[in-house]
């Protein structure tokens, strides 16, 4: 109990922080029983950039959550706080923590980065809450898009929040098959579930849509063990691709962008996660109007609710290097707090239960978890990277000078797919 209230004490911003205790007071504070959330991912290793960006997200959403008063349960308002678990970017390690974090008395599991590590997680969670009805949790995926978590493998305890990759790939095609220049791709990804999931519907929507534009490459490379791109961007190079199409993340992104510039690469990258981690700095001229991402949202998207939503978290977090902020995760946790409050009580069926018909809203964007599949479903944006300054680019990335310009928008009831999920329901 007493760490919990240190915790609670560190991270949240509460009234409690604002003015001297009574005894009363001091009484009440002590009787307040967080809900602990637990954060399983790699803060350490080559992805840790990943997962230090992902637990900025979900703290400033519990902030906001714990600022209007935690989350209103029948017993009394009570705060968020989240207790972090390093993976360290192995799917055992993962394990690990989630063994400690249930027995850490979390009933809330996060984590999104990598469907190896998500599918791990998801096993474990079903044999878990089989077993241990009494200990069950619920999993909040917040990025790690394999189609098959929410289609073939869905679960009644698995929530995804981010648009899955054959989503995010109809989002890019969207694009792709109006650059009439382009007819050459190169495809390129990780070797795991979603990096071969990228490319199997790259192949699939080119077919489909540009059956003109040529593959010239279409290979895979182990995940996070890459040092050097130097050899993939040469052949990248002699390929003659006019597009490279690539699901990469974190430092396989970053790795990969560099190198391609080195070798002198002037084609354009159609991306899932181009827009910030230190890729538009590294690429830097060589990446203007040649660079497109797609994501849920942009900081560029020009409305003044999205404005100012971006300028808060800047004043949150003011260093360019903590800047990567994902409307997703802050409509996640948005989900949260409101399934708790429909559900009135922490139990893990009935808030799971409320989750499925959650409807949230932030800041200009919403979005609903669809109960068939729990495949969250809210629209998508397309940027291109452009200089900061030049016309739709009010904010650049991680101070490198360069952001993303909104070339596209793709509404929630066209970018949602149809569901391949049977579920068995509690």
């Amino acid at each position: 109990m007493n760490k919990l209230r240190r915790d609670v004490l560190k991270y949240l911003q509460l009234p409690l922080l604002c003015a001297p205790l009574s005894v009363a007071g001091l009484a009440a504070a002590q009787a307040v029983q967080p809900i602990k959330l637990a954060l399983v991912e790699s803060l350490s290793g080559p992805f840790a950039n990943t997962g230090e960006a992902v637990f900025r997200n979900l703290l400033w959403a519990t902030e906001r959550v714990n600022a209007r008063g935690g989350v209103r349960l029948p017993g009394g308002a009570r705060p968020l706080v989240i207790a972090r678990y390093d993976s360290k970017g192995q799917n055992e390690e993962a394990l690990s923590a989630l063994r400690a974090a249930i027995d850490d008395g979390a009933r809330v599991i996060m984590q999104g980065n990598s469907s190896a590590t998500a599918a791990a997680l998801l096993d474990a969670i079903e044999k878990h809450n089989s077993r241990e009805p009494e200990r069950r949790v619920l999993y909040l995926n917040y990025s790690a898009v394999d189609p098959a978590l929410t289609n073939e493998r869905c679960s009644f305890w698995h929530f995804r929040f981010d648009a899955h990759a054959d989503m995010r790939m109809a989002a890019l095609m969207d694009v792709i098959k109006d650059e009439k220049a382009v007819h050459s791709a190169y495809l390129i990804g990780q070797d795991y579930s979603f990096g071969q999931a990228v490319l199997r519907e790259a192949r699939r929507q080119l077919s489909a849509q540009r059956p003109d534009i040529r593959i010239v490459g279409d290979e895979l490379h182990p995940v996070g063990r890459v040092k050097d791109f130097a050899p993939y961007a040469a052949k990248i190079q002699q390929s003659g691709a006019q597009a490279v199409i690539t699901g990469n993340w974190g430092n396989d992104l970053m790795l990969l962008v560099k190198a391609a510039r080195e070798a002198g690469y002037e084609g354009r990258f159609y991306t899932f996660y181009g827009n910030a981690l230190g890729a538009p700095a590294a690429l830097g001229e060589a990446g203007v109007g040649k660079v497109l991402a797609v994501a849920d949202w942009l900081p560029n998207v020009p409305t003044a609710e999205s404005r100012a939503f971006y300028q808060s978290f800047r004043q949150r977090f003011p260093d360019p290097r903590d800047d990567y902020v994902h409307m997703r995760m802050q409509l996640m946790m948005e989900a949260l707090a409101q399934s708790l409050e429909k559900a009135g009580s922490t139990d893990t069926v009935a808030v799971a239960r409320a989750m499925e018909h959650a409807k949230v809203q932030l800041s200009g964007r919403s979005g609903a978890m669809r109960a068939e599949d729990h495949q969250f479903q809210q629209s998508l944006v397309v940027g291109v990277m452009e200089r900061k300054g030049s016309p739709g680019v009010a904010f650049d990335v991680e101070g490198s000078g360069y952001g993303f310009k909104v070339v596209r928008e793709i509404a929630a009831s066209k970018a949602q797919m149809p569901a391949m999920c049977q579920m068995k329901r509690y």
